[in-house]
């Protein structure tokens, strides 16, 4: 039942709490991106060495593999038990995980596996909050005023993620521990806050716990999400893993499981899917286009960031170390379009619908990938800031409405459950998204940069012998030590055979230009394929949020 009547100031005390912990979730879904360089030298361990490399992929992948997993099962327990009970608990763990993590006692592998660890307790932690946030929400907001609520909300949410990456790249320059000491003292004020503050006040929905639908949903979305960062690393002598025994085998278990929870959930009294959720046409078409939606967003990012760092700023006279803070910074357009159209447009959905701006967004998103697509590899930055900004107006037009028509869509009791659900739709899709642009990446440098690249060692002075064994490493080394933040030739070349080059030849192949210039062709190809990809799914999310029909607001 719910609680006593509340004074009217109280829903802006939850929006101002929820938005803060959207906003530190998602701040360090992406804060260790700039900062692992300084992070894997803190702790002594080279990331691109073989045995390292699943060290690195966890450490990007963890957080969101774990937060898209438990984000059902934990947004089914805040209908059952207390969304806000949920939710404080939420901020507990992950403000107690990010003074772990600040605290690693060790170094080499075992400090590695320590962060591995404490980044899935935090994304449980983060999870807990995104379960439970707009569920807090909508139970506080009037429906005639959702839009903005979860507008603001969701538009913090998605520019954290930007804002991760120029916090990541400051303070892992003063020190590699502040990337996650800087979560301590605002988790500690927000779980303080939210005790003393929040109040239950949504619709309780009792009943047993789904422990069938739980483990099969939990075992198979995690079989499938390691897949695919297996997936992306070379094996068995090939540039990826797809056609790999043990990628397969995780794929095909995972497939099963997710099989045996579809059963599990069309029998059981009390599932944790509400798969009866999916016949009210504004929640399916919504939560298709937030599928959708973060497809083709999900590895967008990385891609931007590789093309800043591995070719465009160091043709710019940008050290390989100064691009992973530079980076952030020349994406800052991407987060002011979604800071300025979010919040408008979730107000003007609050009294025209959902319908125009979701699907007007998705067109504009799609158009923004096209016009990346013509720009030349060595672009003019005032037309890239240019086609960011469309893209972050477009996305945020696109987020908040349609977060907005999705919890609206909801009866009471199941907010929780139908909010986990689209948000894991939303995680589940970033890891999917980044597996497949990293794959049509790898694939358009296989097919020209091996080549290219041996001969261009050859004509600076290395052996055919070393040249040939460069040119035969995967691709993916490549683009993680430009990724990185490294120099990639001196990283791939080493000390001992720069050490045999002249002065001339070593200063060629370690310099600004030889490797932007030997990556741009075969790089090109690699993106336009990725964003060929991103902008079909655009339009389909399009397409979708369009089919969601006039505006629909459940009465309970």
């Amino acid at each position: 039942m719910p609680a006593a009547p509340i004074s009217p100031g109280y829903k802006w005390i939850a929006l101002s709490n929820t938005t803060i912990a959207v906003l530190l979730a998602t701040i360090d879904s992406s804060i260790m991106l700039i900062a692992m360089p300084a992070i894997f030298h803190g702790i002594g361990v080279n990331p691109l060495e073989p045995r390292n490399m699943v060290y690195l992929l966890w450490m990007i992948l963890g957080y969101q593999v774990v937060s898209s997993v438990l984000v059902v099962s934990l947004g089914r327990l805040g209908d059952m038990f207390g969304r806000v009970r949920m939710y404080n608990l939420g901020f507990i763990v992950y403000t107690v995980a990010s003074l772990l993590l600040t605290l690693d006692p060790y170094g080499g592998q075992a400090g590695a596996l320590w962060l591995v660890v404490g980044r899935i307790v935090q994304g449980t932690g983060a999870a807990f909050l995104m379960a439970n946030s707009g569920a807090i929400l909508t139970d506080a907001f009037p429906a005639h005023q959702r839009g903005l609520a979860l507008g603001i909300n969701n538009v913090a949410g998605i520019s954290g993620s930007f804002l991760g990456l120029i916090l990541g790249g400051v303070l892992a320059a003063i020190d590699w521990r502040l990337v996650f000491l800087i979560s301590v003292p605002f988790g500690l004020f927000g779980t303080i806050w939210s005790y003393l503050k929040l109040k239950e006040i949504g619709h309780r929905q009792p009943g047993g716990i789904d422990w069938g639908g739980n483990i099969t949903f939990a075992v198979g979305l995690t079989l499938i999400m390691v897949g695919i960062t297996w997936g992306i690393q070379p094996a068995d002598g090939r540039a990826m893993g797809w056609t790999s025994i043990p990628v397969l085998a995780l794929l095909a278990a995972g497939a099963a499981a997710m099989v045996a929870f579809a059963l599990i959930e069309a029998r059981v009294a009390a599932p944790m899917f509400r798969l009866h959720l999916f016949r009210i046409r504004a929640f399916t078409f919504g939560t298709l286009s937030t599928f959708l939606s973060s497809i083709g967003r999900g590895g967008l990012m990385f891609m931007l960031i590789i093309w800043l760092q591995g070719v465009w700023l160091p043709l710019h006279g940008y050290s390989f170390e100064q691009t992973p803070l530079w980076a952030g910074i020349f994406m800052l357009p991407l987060s002011a379009g979604f800071l300025l159209a979010g919040p408008i447009s979730g107000v003007l959905s609050d009294r025209l619908g959902a319908r125009y701006f979701a699907t007007g967004g998705m067109v504009g998103a799609a158009a923004s990938l096209v016009l990346l697509m013509l720009l030349p590899i060595n672009f003019s930055y005032p037309a890239f800031a240019a086609i960011l900004l469309l893209s972050g107006v477009s996305m945020g037009a696109f987020a908040a409405p349609n977060r907005a028509a999705v919890m609206n869509s909801l009866p009471a009791g199941d907010r929780g459950a139908g909010g986990g659900m689209n948000a894991t739709f939303q995680n589940s899709a970033q890891v999917l998204s980044i597996g497949i642009f990293f794959t049509l990446m790898i694939i358009g440098l296989s097919l020209t940069l091996s080549r290219s690249l041996q001969q261009g060692l050859m004509r600076h002075g290395v052996t055919a012998a070393v040249a040939a064994h460069i040119a035969a490493l995967p691709p993916v080394a490549v683009l993680f030590a430009a990724f990185l933040g490294y120099n990639p030739m001196r990283t791939l070349l080493g000390p001992r055979v720069l050490a045999h080059l002249s002065v001339a030849n070593r200063a060629a192949l370690t310099g600004h230009m030889f490797f932007p210039r030997l990556i741009a062709v075969p790089f090109g190809a690699g993106l336009t394929a990725a964003f060929t990809f991103a902008t079909i799914a655009c339009l389909i999310a399009a397409a979708a949020s369009w089919s969601r029909g006039s505006r629909y607001v459940h009465e309970d």
